[in-house]
């Protein structure tokens, strides 16, 4: 079995613009399995779309293709909405409508049925597998721990699924990524960050120059393009570099020490930012996204971060308590919500970039197969990547069995569970775990947002500020714009960012390639008009 080496790279937010032009420029030159898969003449008339168009249509399609559809996946480098159909009928409709059709030998049914075969016959720990549209199969990972026995029964199982099933071996060991409190790198947490996000000057003074990686985005994020980002991340200069500890303009939680996560910021005042170190129990994980019940503020991370404790911190020694866990649920799935104890936290619905800036967060969105993505935690900082599976299933091991998650080429590390992953505004998944590290890559599996928001009745990028995504994000909508608003200054910084990182890129709001989802930065609650991104 051919073992899989990924390699992956750590972000740094100030070189993002750059950064992001040398990957379009790659994947211009690239020859991606999508084209290898589909004949000439069935991508000639096909159109181009910007990635939250596209999933309109994908949805659009697969409810009229029914049974005949096999999956679909959006192919970054030449912007295409691919769909998996069985007979030419089917795909004569989806040519019609701008899409490139790819004919298929696997049904979703037949795909489904050998996901429910390995589960019943395949369980094995250190296995893990999700339907992969890009190959029309499923997709099987063994780590390294899968020998002698436990090997010979996931092949008995997948060898009578030839055509439909492959298998894949992992150098790595699948584990959730929680770490021990004695692993944590910096003051922060992540790797490099403890020194940015040290003390709130320095992390909001960096708030302006910050401002252009957090208007980059989520790079292409698949969302529409680099430029798309820049009204979340103009929103998040404008909170930057008011900072100092003002509330508005979209980031009020790098203000007050927000990103200070084990620093000895005023967390109970300013609320922690997604990615920022918690600790309890003797374990360090990261913080999700921060939401509302009911207009209380709190924060969603790993269910397996919730069993570890009951309460939890924002610093090592366990001096400043932040919050108590509401719900958590692992195994099957893996999320907990955990309620700040001072009800009166400001905790704006923003992301650690891990360099003295934030990127706003105004909505949550289901994952799809090739979206671009983030991920912030406190051991690794910011790393990115692709979405390559859906409902996926992981065998942790002990019993510890999760569905329904999304499977990534991310890297991550322990400590980075219950990070938040993102793409651009948009909040996408909670870091569960995975084989491999940030040196050598591997698969990274997260919980689905929008599955522990409808779970837990918590709302993301909502409210009148405590959850940031409301009317204190206002800001976030108008910086599309570069204009900002009365934060001391803020609207110019918002300003210069997006002219640095998205002006160039129809940043302010690139129609073409909805700009929608850029604008709707401050509050689009998973509305279709937003990023749509699934």
């Amino acid at each position: 079995m051919e073992v899989s080496e990924l390699s992956h790279r750590r972000v740094n937010k100030r070189t993002l613009a750059i950064s992001g032009a040398a990957v379009a420029a790659l994947g211009a030159a690239a020859i991606l399995l999508p084209n290898a898969n589909a004949n000439p003449d069935e991508t000639s008339g096909a159109k181009t779309f910007s990635s939250p168009v596209a999933v309109k249509l994908a949805r659009s399609l697969a409810a009229d293709l029914g049974d005949n559809g096999a999956g679909w996946y959006y192919d970054n480098a030449n912007r295409q909405l691919v769909m998996n159909v069985v007979d030419e009928d089917s795909a004569e409709g989806v040519r019609a409508k701008g899409a490139v059709a790819k004919i298929v030998t696997n049904s979703m049914e037949d795909l489904k049925a050998a996901t429910k075969t390995l589960s019943s016959d395949a369980s094995v720990p250190g296995t893990a597998w999700s339907i992969d549209p890009v190959t029309n199969k499923v997709q099987v990972t063994a780590d390294r721990t899968v020998t002698g026995a436990k090997w010979a029964t996931l092949t008995k199982a997948t060898d009578q699924m030839e055509g439909t099933v492959s298998v894949k071996r992992s150098q790595g060991e699948f584990k959730e990524f929680d770490g021990e409190e004695a692993a944590q790198p910096g003051d922060n947490g992540g790797a490099g960050a403890g020194d940015a996000a040290g003390d709130a000057g320095a992390g909001d003074a960096a708030g302006a120059a910050g401002a252009a990686g957090a208007a980059g985005g989520a790079d292409d994020a698949g969302a529409g393009g680099a430029g798309d980002a820049g009204a979340g991340g103009a929103g998040d200069a404008g909170a930057g570099g008011a900072a100092g500890g003002e509330q508005g303009a979209g980031g009020a939680g790098d203000a007050g020490g927000a990103g200070d996560a084990g620093g000895g910021g005023d967390a109970a005042a300013g609320g922690l930012d997604g990615g920022d170190a918690i600790f309890g129990g003797g374990a360090r994980c990261s913080l999700g996204f921060n939401v509302s019940v009911d207009g209380a503020p709190g924060f969603l991370t790993a269910g397996h971060c919730g069993n570890a404790s009951q309460t939890w911190t924002s610093d090592e020694a366990g001096a400043q308590q932040v919050g108590t866990v509401q719900d958590s649920q692992f195994p099957a799935s893996d999320f907990a919500l955990v309620m700040y104890d001072d009800a009166t936290t400001q905790a704006s619905s923003t992301v650690d970039l891990q360099d003295g800036s934030t990127q706003e967060i105004g909505r949550a969105v289901e994952a799809s197969v090739g979206l671009k993505v983030q991920r912030s935690g406190s051991t690794t900082g910011v790393t990115d990547g692709t979405v390559t599976g859906l409902n996926a299933t992981v065998n942790y091991g002990n019993g510890d069995i999760v569905n329904g998650l999304i499977q990534t080429d991310v890297c991550a590390e322990p400590g980075d569970s219950g990070g938040a992953m993102f793409a651009e505004d948009a909040a996408v998944g909670l870091t569960s775990g995975g084989s491999g590290d940030c040196t050598q890559g591997g698969e990274t599996f997260f919980q689905p947002v929008t599955g522990a928001l409808e779970a837990t009745g918590a709302v993301i990028g909502a409210g009148d500020g405590g959850a940031g995504g409301g009317d204190a994000a206002g800001g976030a909508g108008d910086a599309a714009g570069g204009a900002g608003d009365a934060a001391g200054g803020a609207g110019d910084a918002a300003g210069g960012a997006g002219d640095a990182a998205g002006a160039g890129n129809a940043g302010a709001g690139d129609a073409g390639d909805a700009g929608a989802g850029a604008a709707a930065g401050a509050g689009d609650t998973g509305s279709d008009a937003g990023q749509g991104l699934n």
